[in-house]
């Protein structure tokens, strides 16, 4: 039997380490917040042709508004595997109308085969942008008393406490990856931000529901024994939860790569796996250690009150 217990200060460790390098990145470089938070336009053109980072240059170069744009070149891929037509998105600020279509004309002039058909425009406003983020701040705040309300019904507030705080311990590691990463933060990021939620929280529960089970006439002294009895009992049920999970996943993330190129769902399946890979290491190493520290505070309360 493993000793996650006896371990569970170096798990502890590990986790304060790379909160505090997530947290140092957060306050130094901050988010890399895409179009649906920060505002701004993004253009997708498929171009039909092989071409080079600097024919793309070359063609914004009479867009001062560009300049420091992202640019992301794609290629599609057929069922075969073989390279379909290249395009390119370019990522900037708000544009009018008249020059977005003066920027496709400027295209359409130095690639003839660009198809005219196939052209992605959206552009979102700071205010939207604003409200955007408000809105995912408050989704996560519901989830979060939803979820808070439901563990202390069904079992009780320390489990909730400890539940909660394993979840938090997962977004602020994901959001500290994603900062020094500097990938992208857009709407699909949320929903599997708030996925990930759904997914640890089910992992977690499973492990306090074990420990629930195996605590009945047990003494108090025993609790760290049942809190490794019911992690390492429930250890391949998780495992093989989180690796199928996984290989889902990596499918998804292969096809939206070779076969789709959109950058909005790889970053949301990249945001899945981190949170997998995170939600099933803190449900062992974080959340139920945390449950069995908020109970030993307990018990040296009551042995306060009565000496």
């Amino acid at each position: 039997m493993i000793d996650f217990i006896g371990n569970r200060r170096k798990a502890y460790l590990l986790s304060l380490i790379i909160i505090i390098a997530g947290v140092f990145s957060l306050a130094i470089f901050g988010l890399n917040l895409g179009i649906d938070f920060a505002g701004g336009t993004v253009l997708q053109l498929t171009l039909g042709e092989d071409l080079a980072m600097e024919e793309i240059e070359a063609a914004l170069e009479p867009f001062d508004e560009l300049e420091g744009a992202a640019i992301q070149v794609i290629q599609g891929r057929d069922m075969a595997g073989e390279p379909t037509e290249e395009g390119v998105i370019i990522r900037g600020p708000i544009m009018t109308e008249e020059r977005r279509d003066a920027l496709i004309a400027e295209f359409q002039n130095r690639f003839p085969e660009m198809n005219p058909g196939d052209i992605r425009v959206e552009s979102v406003g700071a205010v939207i942008g604003g409200e955007l983020t408000r809105q995912a701040l408050l989704s996560l705040f519901v989830a979060i008393l939803a979820m808070v309300a439901y563990i202390t019904f069904r079992f009780e507030f320390r489990f909730a406490v400890a539940t909660i705080a394993a979840l938090l311990h997962n977004i602020i590691i994901v959001l500290g990856i994603f900062s020094i990463l500097q990938m992208e933060i857009n709407v699909p990021f949320v929903a599997a931000i708030l996925t990930v939620f759904g997914y640890s929280v089910n992992d977690t529960i499973v492990i306090m529901d074990r420990i629930r089970e195996n605590i009945k006439n047990r003494k108090r002294s025993e609790y760290a024994e049942v809190v490794n009895q019911s992690i390492n009992q429930s250890l391949m049920r998780s495992i093989n939860t989180s690796l199928t999970t996984l290989f889902v996943l990596t499918a998804l993330l292969f096809g939206f790569h070779y076969f789709i190129g959109s950058l909005d769902l790889i970053v949301f399946v990249i945001a899945l796996i981190m949170g997998v890979f995170i939600g099933t290491y803190s449900s062992i190493f974080i959340a139920s250690p945390l449950w069995l520290n908020l109970q030993d505070y307990n018990l040296s309360l009551k042995r306060r009150k009565v000496a």
